[in-house]
């Protein structure tokens, strides 16, 4: 007997990680699909302003935290799917690389349903034999994953940008507070990826569109150094400051000590002004998509995703860091005096969405 179709609104999506960056994305594309979406947080009152993205009912929060098995095991009881968004920068207090990143995944993995759709978000740069614990521990994650579900569907982003990033963003809100830019890592390789592509990849695994059991890359459409992707930043908000490549000795000691004064302020050090030593390790390395995804079709070209380009995206919301403003009148207005602007709701990445 064939078993029947089930919509999309008869299952339930757990969503870890739900509330953050990518996760409000990923609701937002799977809201639209009509899954039911549970999603998973420490602090699930942080997850409330997700709800309007779907109908009544449609998408709630709940408790669950990767250190404590018992809540992870009811955030997944029942799920079709379960999607693993979490990850972190740096280490606070016991939200360490290993409790969140080496750990979770097997932990969320060992908890669902064997018949689950599991995907996993690691990232380029995951490798069991990197000197960064971020990296070593997204690989550690990855293997542990596998190790309980050889099906599960693991996707690697580059540098991730978007309306509230943490890369573009900081970057423009630096320069207006900094004349020298000191980078580690400057002529290191990046290739920018779109939250929204990322977010469609997860949807399409979600649906069951994409292959289980293997690692999929995802990037933009173009290769950039970190040097110029800052001077792109500068000439997008017109600002001017002193773009300044550390040595890797000297970039590493300067994580050291800005991750000592955020530890030792508790934390109180404004979050663009953080930098760790692991970030700067792990900016010693090209983080671009692998020549064997791509022959592979391990991409998003290969889901059939065409990636978008920074410029297109990027401005829209770095317009508010430019030095007269978004609403400039000898800049916008033309032959007729009239002043084009965009609003809200016109901005590319709303469009794109």
């Amino acid at each position: 007997m064939i078993a029947p179709i089930r919509t999309p609104s008869q299952q339930l999506v757990t969503v870890f990680g739900g509330s953050g960056f990518v996760g409000r994305h990923v609701v937002q594309v799977l809201a639209r699909r009509g899954y039911r979406i549970r999603v998973a947080s420490r602090r699930p009152e942080r997850a409330f302003f997700l709800q309007p993205l779907g109908t009544v009912g449609q998408i709630y929060a709940v408790q669950a935290n990767l250190r404590d098995p018992g809540s992870v095991a009811r955030a997944v009881a029942g799920a079709d799917h379960v999607v693993n968004l979490v990850g972190i920068l740096q280490e606070s207090g016991r939200q360490s690389f290993d409790a969140l990143q080496a750990k979770g995944p097997r932990l969320i993995a060992e908890s669902a349903s064997p018949a689950a759709n599991l995907v996993h978000v690691s990232a380029i740069g995951a490798d069991l034999r990197s000197q960064a614990a971020y990296g070593r521990t997204k690989a550690e994650g990855e293997a542990g994953l596998f190790a309980v579900r050889p099906d599960a569907v693991v996707l690697r982003p580059s540098l991730m940008f978007g309306a509230g990033d943490s890369f573009f963003t900081r970057f423009a809100s630096l320069a207006r507070l900094l004349p020298v830019l000191p980078l580690a890592g400057a002529e290191t390789r990046l290739q920018p990826v779109f939250v929204c592509d990322v977010a469609e990849a997860i949807a399409l695994a979600v649906d069951g569109k994409v292959p289980g059991g293997r690692i999929y890359e995802a990037g933009g459409p173009q290769i950039s150094t970190l040097r110029d992707l800052v001077q792109y930043v500068l000439d997008i908000t017109e600002r001017r400051a002193v773009v300044l490549s550390l040595p890797k000795t000297l970039a590493r000691m300067q994580g050291s000590a800005l991750g000592l004064l955020d530890r030792i302020t508790l934390g109180l050090l404004p979050d663009d002004l953080v930098m760790t030593r692991d970030q700067a390790i792990m900016l010693e390395t090209d983080n671009v998509v692998s020549d064997a995804a791509i022959a592979e079709g391990r991409t998003l070209p290969g889901l059939g995703i065409t990636p978008t380009a920074f410029e297109a995206i990027v401005p829209s919301y770095l317009v508010r860091f430019r030095r007269t403003g978004q609403f400039d009148l000898k800049r916008h207005s033309g032959p007729d005096d009239t002043l084009p602007f965009l609003s809200p709701d016109s901005t590319l990445e709303n469009r794109a969405r």
